[in-house]
């Protein structure tokens, strides 16, 4: 890690070549950090406020719960120039939308390659917009397969080993559901995504600018109806968002789950005696040759374009995700870290018990299509597959090629 006076001096150049309006004299910048609610995350702050040693002031602004009030709540300040906003905990589908507005600033030299030393690849490349850097990864997410040790001695690996031992446990009058998102809204984009990427195909070009729907997206789409109209899938799947699956493993019912980790400490609090037999494995392959590349999710800190103190709003970027934080997080938060050195610190562990599996799953991930209108290719794809039991593949990918190019095009409607 370079010293603190060689990071000082890269950031003072960025203030130079941002042109940061400098603070009167006498005067401590108050900088205002937007990110959703997080218990853990004013200890954050207040660690960086004493790092800070007064140079500048962190004020925790909670955005909604929601994801979709986060973004309202940011498009709105930030089409309106708001000065208020410094700094912002962005969903990692929202970077290129906002870069591409030029609403938050490129990372500038030195801050640039302390974000990049020692982040995973795949967290990193979500705040890449057009072979630029404009966030700072701060956490991280992947799905797991979550299996009940009780009735399965051995996880399967690929989809069609899943259903297959499904359908064993159903012969046996064992629980046998499988659980996913099936639901048209976020949740079946990512199952969609997921099942693309693990193919090996693709929705949209890597410049975003071209619908492409290939054969390797076609073959997903055969997986996905292949999940979707089994016997052994929840019949409830087509309404199916994480919280459902989840309470249906909780209640017992289920033998399998795609899902996130948070489901292993809500099983430990609200199902004790299932608790000790409810374990992790791999995502589903869809061949045993191919690894599943799995969607991340995640938050990247970004600076606005309006805030009048860049250069201090970039150095508390570096510290709100450095590797201390990161560390809280993790323990305090459950949420996975983007710094790989994390990992190995010996007190996560007892709180994400999980982490290798994460980690493995994390170095072989994707990213959702890096589109300015992904608000809009989410919903044409989760609206075009709804109810994905009945779809015919060729006739829903042809579909998803011509609306994922209007979006593309600005011609489908913006939610």
């Amino acid at each position: 890690m370079p010293s603190t006076a060689v990071r000082l001096t890269a950031l003072a150049l960025a203030a130079t070549a941002l042109t940061s309006c400098a603070p009167a004299v006498g005067s401590i910048p108050t900088l205002a950090v937007y990110k959703y609610p997080q218990e853990h995350f004013q200890s954050i702050v207040d660690n960086c406020n004493e790092r800070a040693a007064g140079r500048y002031k962190l004020v925790y602004r909670k955005l909604p719960r929601e994801a979709d009030g986060q973004r309202e709540q940011l498009v709105r300040r930030l089409a309106a120039e708001d000065e208020d906003i410094d700094i912002m905990g962005l969903d990692v589908t929202w970077v290129a939308e906002m870069a591409e507005a030029r609403w938050i600033r490129e990372v500038p030299a030195g801050v640039r390659e302390e974000i990049e030393r020692g982040t995973l690849e795949i967290p990193l490349e979500t705040a890449r917009w057009k072979g630029k850097l404009y966030g700072a990864p701060d956490n991280t997410n992947v799905q797991l397969l979550w299996y009940r040790s009780d009735l399965v001695s051995k996880p399967p690996a690929t989809w069609t080993e899943l259903l297959a031992v499904a359908g064993e446990l159903k012969r046996q009058g064992k629980p046998y559901y499988v659980e996913a998102q099936g639901k048209s809204y976020e949740g079946l984009t990512v199952l969609v995504n997921t099942l693309v990427n693990s193919a090996g195909g693709s929705l949209v070009s890597a410049d975003g600018q071209k619908s492409t729907v290939d054969d390797g997206a076609m073959e997903a789409l055969r997986q996905l109806k292949e999940i979707a109209a089994s016997p052994v899938v929840n019949p409830a799947f087509a309404s199916s968002a994480e919280d459902e699956g989840r309470l249906a493993m909780q209640a017992g019912r289920s033998a399998f789950m795609v899902n996130w980790p948070y489901v292993y400490p809500a099983m430990r609090s609200q199902n004790p005696q299932l608790f000790p037999h409810f374990t992790w494995a791999p995502y589903p392959r869809i061949s045993a040759e191919d690894p599943a590349r799995v969607t991340v999710g995640g938050i990247d800190y970004a600076v606005s374009s309006y805030s009048r103190y860049p250069a201090e709003s970039f150095d508390a970027v570096l510290c709100l995700r450095n590797k201390e934080n990161q560390r809280i997080g993790a323990v305090e938060g459950g949420v996975p870290p983007t710094l790989e050195s994390v990992y190995d610190d010996p007190g996560i562990a007892e709180s994400v018990p999980m982490k290798d599996a994460i980690l493995s799953t994390l170095r072989q991930s994707s990213t959702r299509p890096k589109v300015p209108s992904y608000q809009t290719v989410s919903s044409m794809i989760s609206t075009l597959l709804a109810n994905p039991a009945r779809l015919d593949p060729a006739a829903a990918a042809a579909g998803l090629r011509t609306a994922i190019q209007d979006a593309l095009d600005s011609r489908g409607v913006i939610p």
